[in-house]
């Protein structure tokens, strides 16, 4: 059941992956993929609500909204768009009860899930097909293994996720001559047990380094208590702007498009400036950076996973489950002022001697 052999490229493609940022972007990926070898699918992408708000512009998508706010209406809304239609696939790359509810509602031969070890909450028993099973990967190269099922090539990756003049207009406001803009996501997703973030002291002596070095630094994140916490404190005195709980997903895409580099923990943001091609200085401690880093910017993570590995579990990286979280509320407190400070410096002046430096 891992290999997936189709006589012909599908035609018709339905695609579940309803959150959340950072992995909807990774699911972007694959559709640009899938677009690119197999021009003539027609693509439709059930969503979730926050992440239509980001993507559902793009023209050559279908896009479904589905909304858990609504509770069981919400299958209710899904089933109701999507009677007698018939897909020649399902590409189940959201591995959730959530989800996995949706991969019997729609009407296709073939629904293709992961691989027994990666299908959470059950989902192989809602899926028929799986990709094949690997370890060691990315999550975007594991949503890739969705491609190759059907038959798609590797090439290139790309997002291309539009973008309109008021938003560009938005972000511009932001951009100086001669001035780097730095944009800090300083706080991840709120949830039980997440301990992604650095702390409050640790940013600042960051942005006051920003600052010595003539960066314009903006700060943005969402309308949390603990966000708001941050910003306040981080803004102190004019030190960066706030725009913490006051942009749109469109305008922080924009923001993080204008941007010269973005620093952020574990979380959306990250993958959002991979998508723009932006340079992302990514705080890893509690959670691999190998697994769920920035794609590209490899080389300015801060990564002091192995080390929360040794010191709270007693572990090397090598003894885990691929991707294992370590959750201990000091672990982030491992990555030092001086570790990101220097990614900083690297990256400038790299900038500096290849001339790309705003």
């Amino acid at each position: 059941m891992s290999d997936l052999i189709l006589n012909k490229p599908p035609e018709k493609i339905c695609i579940i992956r309803l959150s959340a940022i950072g992995d909807t972007c990774h699911a972007l990926a694959v559709v640009r993929r899938i677009q690119d070898s197999q021009p003539a699918a027609k693509i439709t992408w059930i969503i979730g609500k926050t992440e239509a708000s980001l993507m559902a512009d793009i023209p050559d998508i279908e896009f479904i909204i589905f909304d858990k706010s609504k509770g069981r209406l919400a299958y209710k809304d899904i089933r109701l768009q999507l009677d007698n239609r018939l897909f020649d696939v399902a590409l189940c790359m959201h591995a959730s009860m959530r989800a996995n509810f949706l991969c019997r509602i729609i009407n296709a031969p073939i629904r293709l899930g992961f691989d027994r070890r990666r299908a959470k909450d059950f989902q192989w028993l809602f899926t028929n097909r799986r990709i094949a099973a690997a370890g060691g990967e990315h999550a975007l190269e594991a949503m890739m293994s969705f491609a190759s099922a059907i038959g798609v090539k590797p090439q290139a990756i790309r997002w291309d996720i539009p973008l309109s003049a008021d938003v560009r207009e938005f972000a511009a406001d932001y951009k100086s001559p001669n001035k780097p803009l730095v944009v800090i996501s300083p706080c991840s997703s709120n949830r039980s047990r997440n301990f992604r973030n650095w702390s409050i002291e640790r940013y600042m002596a960051t942005i006051q380094h920003l600052r010595n070095k003539g960066c314009r630094v903006v700060l943005t994140g969402g309308r949390s208590a603990l966000e708001i916490e941050y910003a306040t404190a981080l803004s102190a005195n004019g030190a960066a702007d706030n725009l913490v709980g006051k942009t749109s997903l469109k305008q922080l895409a924009a923001l993080i498009d204008a941007a010269d580099l973005v620093i952020c923990p574990d979380s959306g943001p990250a993958h959002m400036a991979t998508a723009f091609s932006t340079p992302v200085l990514g705080l890893y401690a509690t959670s691999n950076p190998d697994r769920t880093g920035p794609f590209v910017s490899r080389e300015l993570t801060v990564n002091r996973y192995p080390d929360a590995v040794r010191r709270y579990l007693g572990k090397a990286v090598q003894q885990l489950r691929w991707g294992q979280r370590v959750r201990h509320p000091d672990a982030m407190g491992l990555i030092t002022i001086d570790d990101v400070i220097g990614k900083i410096d690297t990256f400038f002046d790299l900038e500096s001697t290849t001339g790309n430096n705003s």
